[in-house]
């Protein structure tokens, strides 16, 4: 029986007005993500990766623009709830974010225990109604209360939480200001506000491309251990396929706006489908080979190939490939390719 996915992305459309003209961005997406899952998001710089994931958080910038498409979370359709129910119950408690940089996103002049406990004011799980911190509270949300009883359990939670994510100290943690915390040990806490809320779904944005390599590996290690111990889903965003294999159950390979092909790890390193994802795969180093390129250049995205935008670059283009946009074609299960001549011979 096959199981609904927690997340399911169809024919999203994203614009970004430019001084040069509208850009499309992301072109008809799909996505799916089963409860549990960590998937992971890769392609070039540009492909459109990061605005997927803010596009699921409901925080694009205001030059952004959602022409079509719906992602539905637990069966509800983001793009058309109430943007107070998506606020309170959803964006930051049921789907929340790790950034990139885990520096800018702390305030830096208030601790790190200031920050958490704003955090669980509003998206504690143990969030009632009864408190007044809900939408429709009578108070300003400002003004609201924190009741004593559950701020105590919420500091509990966030003891126990740095404890988890193993910060040195916990008690001591929290009267830190953010700049006296390693890059590695403020991802660590990155991890933790993420987790703090129980969400069903955690969005990291690269999470480790501002850490050095030992430090990196570390913090793979642990996300992965405490995300499968909770359960939760993960939409991985990364250019980086060594980290995606590390911590991914399935892959999605996007570019210039395009999803180009699914499938699980150990199927997308080993039986590679689409000519872009074996152009990825083909320019990893190697210990005995040069290093290689894909040539060409990224295609514009204000005014992009017609049908497959890959086809400029691409070894296998036809007069199909630059006329009609791919359909997506099973290679066998749970792996999916959108590719008029999709390659299925083993590397």
């Amino acid at each position: 029986m096959r199981i609904a996915p927690l997340l399911s992305v169809r024919g999203l459309e994203v614009e970004f007005g430019t001084d040069q003209g509208v850009a499309r961005v992301l072109d008809r997406i799909n996505l799916d993500i089963a409860p549990g899952e960590v998937v992971g998001l890769v392609g070039e710089s540009g492909c459109g990766k990061t605005t997927l994931a803010r596009a699921i958080l409901g925080i694009l910038p205001p030059a952004a623009h959602t022409r079509g498409g719906e992602i539905f979370f637990k069966g509800r359709d983001l793009l058309r709830e109430p943007a107070g129910a998506v606020n309170d119950h959803v964006r930051g408690k049921a789907i929340t974010f790790i950034p990139q940089d885990p520096f800018t996103s702390f305030n830096p002049v208030f601790t790190v225990g200031t920050q958490m406990l704003d955090l669980m004011k509003w998206k504690s799980p143990r969030l009632r109604d009864a408190d007044g911190a809900t939408a429709g509270g009578r108070w300003p949300a400002l003004l609201r209360r924190y009741p004593r009883a559950r701020y105590r359990a919420d500091r509990d939670a966030v003891l126990d939480i740095l404890r988890a994510v193993q910060m040195p100290e916990p008690e001591r943690a929290l009267t830190r200001l953010p700049h006296e915390f390693s890059g590695g040990q403020r991802q660590r806490l990155m991890i933790a506000m993420a987790l703090l809320p129980r969400p069903d779904l955690i969005i990291a944005d690269e999470p480790t491309t501002a850490l050095d390599v030992t430090i990196q590996a570390q913090i793979l290690k642990l996300l992965a251990a405490l995300v499968r111990d909770r359960g939760v889903s993960v939409l991985f965003t990364t250019h980086d396929l060594g980290t995606a294999h590390e911590i991914c159950d399935r892959i999605v390979v996007m570019y210039a706006g395009q999803e180009m092909e699914s499938a699980p790890t150990d199927s997308f390193f080993q039986r590679p489908a689409h000519p872009y994802t074996r152009k990825l795969l083909e320019s990893l180093p190697s210990p005995d080979a040069e290093i290689r390129d894909i040539p060409g250049e990224v295609p514009s995205l204000i005014d992009p190939p017609s049908g497959c935008r890959f086809h400029p670059r691409c070894d296998f283009a036809t007069a199909e490939c630059r006329a009609t946009r791919p359909g997506l074609s099973p290679v066998e299960p749970g792996h999916t390719v959108q590719c008029h001549h999709p390659v299925t011979a083993a590397r």
